[in-house]
């Protein structure tokens, strides 16, 4: 007989949202994670409004709230001539909970969820397995995975979620074609502890810099601040990567009298790309596995969590008593989001920030200037930032 379970591959904040939000409904839950503990890395950290009314349910925002930073404002700028145009997020007071970005590492909610669905009966959580392989029929999803050793077991489930990132097993397993593009520059991550805002008073905690040489971002967290710069692809790791190159980067972001403390470092390729099918009859996928983005708005992560609140309602529903071609809709809804919300807005982001041609940008300028001045374009253009407007596109989605 088939486990009356459902397997979640991947344990990062889409894997661990699903579970919880399954093992709210009283559905038994396995996690497959091949890391052996919730990694501490410095990837996400930007938890768009919607995201927090979707944890509030679960009673984790609070517990983020105090571990993160409120950021009400946020701002695109030049990288000579200073702000640009500055949105205030408060505007959205009446849409949503909390009408604020709040700066918070991923690796805080993966630990916040981690120990609830430990001390949550129905879930199993199996960290240092790896999945290498899966098939289905009609009744059943059967996961393979290698331990540690490399040692060879099978689990069986009703249903399935891929929630195991860029480099997805399940997605590959599945023979689904993960079409799109890789962005020329790859991306450079500074975390840093030199205050940005002492120097640039007016400087939001959410700031994406616009110039025609080299654009970045400064993003504000609890006890840091991040740089984001691209670079050159065919540069080497070690030349990027040099602690002079480096020092001689951030000094051209401010200058300063004493050395730059960097506590952490790391380039990467960036992809946009959207999965043909997120659904393969019982197999679903979600977050990186189903879509990549740049990371120039915060979407990745919201809207991956967004994917796993959307699967999880629908395999409630299925789970008491619904057909389980509902599952059709959870593809429809979010692979639109993935394609003409997150997609199309990261990469508008990104096209203001390296536009070269001096009248393409100040288009670009006197339209944000004009956004941000109305306050019926401010809050429509914050609608969509934020995510909230995406999600209500979707829900008309039959």
């Amino acid at each position: 007989m088939t486990p009356n379970r459902i397997i979640i591959v991947g344990g990062g904040p889409v894997g661990l949202v699903a579970a919880t939000a399954l093992a709210a409904a009283d559905i038994p839950v396995t996690v497959v994670e091949e890391s052996v503990d919730v990694t501490d890395d410095l990837r996400a950290s930007t938890f768009h409004p919607p995201t927090l009314d979707f944890l509030d349910k679960f009673g984790v925002t609070q517990s983020l709230i105090a571990q993160g930073l409120i950021c009400p404002l946020w701002q695109f700028r030049d990288r000579r001539e200073g702000a640009i145009a500055t949105f205030d997020l408060s505007a959205l007071a009446g849409e949503t909970t909390f009408p604020y970005r709040l700066q918070c590492e991923q690796w805080k909610l993966t630990r916040v969820l981690r120990d609830r669905l430990a001390a949550t009966p129905g879930v199993e959580l199996f960290y240092g397995l790896r999945a290498v392989g899966v098939r289905q029929d009609a009744d059943r999803v059967v996961l393979t995975v290698h331990n540690a050793e490399g040692d060879e077991d099978e689990l069986e489930a009703r249903y399935l979620i891929g929630a195991d990132g860029a480099r997805s097993v399940i997605r590959t397993e599945l023979g689904v074609t993960f079409d799109g593009m890789t962005i020329p520059e790859r991306y450079l991550s500074l975390s840093t502890t030199f205050d940005f805002d002492k120097v640039m008073p007016d400087l939001a905690h959410v700031a994406y810099v616009s110039d025609p040489d080299e654009w970045m971002t400064l993003l504000r967290t609890p006890t840091l601040w991040r740089v984001l710069l691209p670079t050159d692809p065919d540069e080497s790791e070690e030349a990027v990567m040099a602690p002079a190159r480096l020092e001689e980067r951030l000094q051209a972001v401010v200058a300063s009298p004493t050395p730059y403390e960097v506590v952490h470092k790391t380039r990467y390729r960036v992809h946009e790309r959207v999965a043909e099918h997120f659904v393969c009859g019982r197999i679903m996928l979600a977050g990186d596995a189903a879509h990549l983005n740049n990371p120039l708005g915060g979407m990745g992560m919201n809207g991956g969590i967004h994917d796993a609140i959307n699967v999880s309602e629908k395999l409630s529903e299925i789970w008491r008593g619904a057909d389980a071609a509902l599952l059709g809709r959870y593809e429809r809804q979010r692979r639109k989001v993935a394609i003409e919300a997150v997609q199309a807005q990261a990469l508008r982001n990104r096209q203001i920030l390296n536009e070269r041609d001096p009248a393409r940008r100040r288009a670009y300028y006197d339209d944000l200037r004009a956004t941000a001045d109305d306050p019926v374009r401010h809050k429509q253009y914050l609608m969509r930032s934020s995510m909230i407007q995406s999600l209500r596109d979707a829900e008309a989605t039959p």
